[in-house]
């Protein structure tokens, strides 16, 4: 089932364009992996999606519902949630008070901890002594604990070790796997792809690869190509 449709979305930065012309879909329980090269306007996507950034043109569906004209808290109100880059937590905060921040319901903690259980063990420790991986869980928990049906995120792997990266691609997995669509921006495309079901790849504003993930896994040339080669002769309109 389709849960987010993004159509033709164009975002400009101080009126230059950045975004041009992108569409996508997250489908439950599917995680939809977006690549690129740093500058190919990933990051300027997802915040056009969740409101954080205004959208020139194009639209925005949640289940079926426009919400491009929306805010981006009412966006998360009907199930819109965005992990952006930084890991910013409430470094006076205990780890449970971070994520009650967010909280809808009673279940929603006993589902974080039994998503992250390395969280449970910190769950008293104030969150600035937390490691960054362990940052980056309660962030994640943190948009969970709202429930969304869409969870957006962004460059969760950086500036951690792979192992680290590793638990948390694995903890993504999971979700999807629960039912819940996510979008994931990621600089290590191999990691990602292992655990993504569809792949999309941004150069300069534009979408020029959309397909599966195991196909693009399985063919490194053709990845490096598209991030770094020349795209005119792979019969890509390229602006």
């Amino acid at each position: 089932m389709t849960m987010l449709e993004v159509r033709a979305l164009v975002i400009h930065r101080t009126n230059i364009p950045v975004v041009r012309g992108v569409s996508l879909i997250a489908r439950a329980g599917e995680i939809s992996v977006l690549l690129g090269a740093n500058g190919a306007g990933k990051t300027t996507l997802l915040e056009g999606i969740s409101g954080v950034a205004p959208v020139a043109d194009g639209e925005v569906l949640l289940e079926n519902v426009n919400l491009s004209r929306e805010g981006a808290g009412t966006r998360s109100r009907a199930g819109l949630a965005h992990v952006e880059q930084g890991r910013t937590v409430f470094g006076s905060m205990t780890t449970e008070e971070n994520l009650l921040v967010g909280q809808r319901d009673d279940a929603a903690l006993d589902q974080i901890y039994d998503l992250f259980p390395e969280l449970l063990a910190r769950r008293d420790i104030q969150s600035r002594m937390l490691s960054g991986g362990e940052q980056q869980m309660v962030v994640i928990g943190r948009a969970l604990a709202g429930r969304p049906k869409v969870l957006l995120i962004d460059e969760m792997s950086a500036g951690l070790a792979p192992v680290v990266v590793s638990r948390l691609m694995k903890g993504v997995r999971r979700l999807a796997d629960q039912g819940l669509a996510v979008v994931l921006v990621e600089q290590f495309a191999h990691l990602a792809l292992e655990i993504g079901d569809r792949a999309y790849v941004m150069r300069r504003g534009r979408v020029v690869y959309e397909g599966d993930c195991a196909s693009l896994r399985n063919d490194p040339a053709r990845l490096h190509h598209l991030y770094l080669g020349d795209l005119n002769d792979a019969g890509v309109d390229v602006v």
